[in-house]
């Protein structure tokens, strides 16, 4: 896979994801996901550019460590920052549940293709 592809594969896979959490929780709260999907996603998908910024995501997209880590963190911290900054609310509860569910998403596609990554250099080694 050429670099720019995956780039875009990482960027689009990690963007879906965040719009999905942000989904699921609309879901498990209101009966009508779409209507309010934008405002409930914005500030993470906010974060989450900052995080690739930050953490210079275009170096190395599918890095667990360099890319991943910084990512989710800034994606979670930011999020709940700007949920707060913009009127919306946070509880401790939901902190929790979207680190935890934001770290399955960003950190889980990234540790398959780790996994998937070696496992393929091991048998073409072999």
């Amino acid at each position: 896979m050429s670099r720019s592809a995956s780039l875009l594969l990482a960027a689009a896979l990690d963007v879906a994801l965040v719009i999905t959490f942000a989904a699921v929780g609309r879901a498990s709260h209101d009966s009508d996901v779409w209507t309010g999907l934008a405002t409930t996603a914005w500030p993470f998908l906010a974060a989450l550019v900052l995080g690739w910024l930050i953490a210079q995501g275009w170096k190395a997209p599918f890095a667990l460590g360099r890319t991943g880590l910084p990512v989710w963190a800034v994606t979670l911290v930011g999020g709940m920052l700007l949920r707060v900054a913009s009127g919306q609310g946070i509880a401790v509860s939901f902190v929790i549940v979207a680190g935890i569910v934001l770290a399955v998403f960003l950190l889980g596609w990234r540790l398959v293709a780790l996994l998937l990554r070696r496992a393929t250099t091991r048998r073409r080694a072999a």
